[in-house]
């Protein structure tokens, strides 16, 4: 994704607006640079807008003030995400910090809650990417409590490939070793043993700063 413009084309519910409604979506969402490890959001704050990676990496995570830090799930580009939050009409309940410099796209809520009320597209879309994080999050919890340590770094590098919810990702991601264990929550010497092992298997390459991925089924399924 190089613009806005080039996520919302690759995006289902955009292209099926009209020249008028794309606009004023358009005009009432701003793409903002976030550094590498600042907040795109925080836990506890209003929820003003609908969110969109048009470039980079950001993960959704919890940090408690006791210390304790936990990471949900990766997000990639062509990535929306925190609609629930809107509908909810809540706090925002977590907190997404970039793993590297990215640009993130900010539609204000009353844009989101205008194609919610009047677009069936946008429904559709809405309805499909609730499902598919649905399964994201149990498949999630199955990892963790089913698998090693080695699949479940496979687990979580496949998810960042789900057609759906990114469809601005390729099979080649740029991402460094220390990043991915930030995602997996495993340390980076323990990513560099289980990535080999991958790489053996003829799952993936990896190379400086990026993981070309071979075989994404094989990659969902191992260690089954």
């Amino acid at each position: 994704m190089e613009s806005l413009d080039d996520m919302l084309q690759a995006t289902c519910w955009a292209r099926q607006l009209s020249a008028g409604e794309l606009a004023q979506v358009r005009r009432d969402t701003v793409v903002r640079t976030v550094p590498a490890g600042a907040y795109v959001c925080m836990k506890g704050e209003p929820v003003e807008h609908w969110l969109g990676v048009v470039d980079g990496l950001v993960k959704m995570a919890s940090n408690w003030s006791s210390g304790k830090t936990t990471s949900f799930v990766g997000l990639s580009s062509g990535g929306w995400f925190g609609e629930g939050s809107l509908m909810k009409d809540e706090p925002r309940r977590y907190d997404v910090v970039a793993l590297r410099e990215s640009r993130i796209a900010y539609m204000q809520r009353n844009r989101f809650l205008h194609l919610l009320d009047h677009s069936i597209p946008f429904n559709r879309f809405l309805l499909v990417q609730l499902n598919e994080r649905l399964g994201q999050f149990i498949g999630l919890m199955e990892n963790e409590r089913l698998l090693d340590t080695d699949a479940r770094l496979a687990r979580c590098l496949a998810s960042m490939f789900n057609p759906l919810l990114y469809p601005g990702s390729s099979l080649q991601l740029h991402i460094s070793q220390e990043e991915i264990g930030l995602l997996a929550g495993i340390s980076r010497q323990r990513v560099n043993q289980a990535l080999h092992k991958l790489e053996q298997a003829g799952l993936l390459r990896a190379d400086y700063g990026t993981l070309t991925i071979l075989d994404l089924d094989g990659l969902r399924r191992f260690g089954e």
